[in-house]
């Protein structure tokens, strides 16, 4: 019989949230990964945004993510991650029940000079019963904890998973999505 005949076998699709508190890195690593072009709805930061988003510690920091970013990424021909990462100043956190519905679950990424902004995550997450991993972005200059000492500040039970990445590196990226990935399933099927 002809192959081309037989009916095709479809990937199966996930969707992963990126979260985490303004600057962390979100737009990066999901920029870092998209084997498409990613959707980024970024806007310049402005005077308009001063007294009202914590610019400490982002001085280089010109653009916002004002909704979300989109990107996808093929594990392998049988499954496709879509990718949604947050906006992470708290007047845009009333999208995030929206970008999460559907999700299998999400990646916080947490920016150490900063580690306060990842707490309301961490509470969104554990409060939803959305299976999350701690993915420590390592930014350049910044200081380096280990994970177990990062566990503790953000005061995780044991079983969350807590890694550490390069938001820019595509590799460290995957890596992060299939562990994610991993424990989200995992998580679902011993429900």
């Amino acid at each position: 019989m002809d192959s081309t005949l037989l009916p095709r076998q479809l990937p199966t699709i996930l969707k992963i949230v990126i979260a985490g508190g303004f600057g962390a890195g979100k737009t990066t690593m999901v920029g870092s990964v998209s084997e498409v072009p990613p959707l980024r709805t970024e806007e310049l930061i402005t005077e308009a945004s001063s007294g009202v988003d914590d610019l400490t510690g982002l001085t280089a920091k010109q653009t916002t993510t004002v909704a979300l970013d989109f990107g996808r990424i093929t594990i392998n021909p049988e499954l496709v991650l879509y990718l949604f990462g947050t906006p992470g100043q708290d007047r845009f956190w009333f999208m995030w029940d929206d970008l999460v519905r559907g999700a299998i679950g999400a990646i916080i990424l947490v920016d150490c000079r900063r580690l306060q902004d990842s707490f309301a995550a961490v509470d969104f997450f554990e409060h939803r019963n959305l299976p999350f991993l701690i993915a420590v972005n390592e930014f350049d200059g910044a200081p380096k904890y280990p994970v177990g000492a990062v566990r503790e500040a953000l005061t995780l039970p044991a079983h969350i998973p807590v890694i550490t990445i390069d938001a820019r590196d595509r590799r460290s990226t995957t890596d992060a999505l299939i562990a994610v990935s991993e424990y989200a399933l995992a998580s679902l099927t011993a429900s």
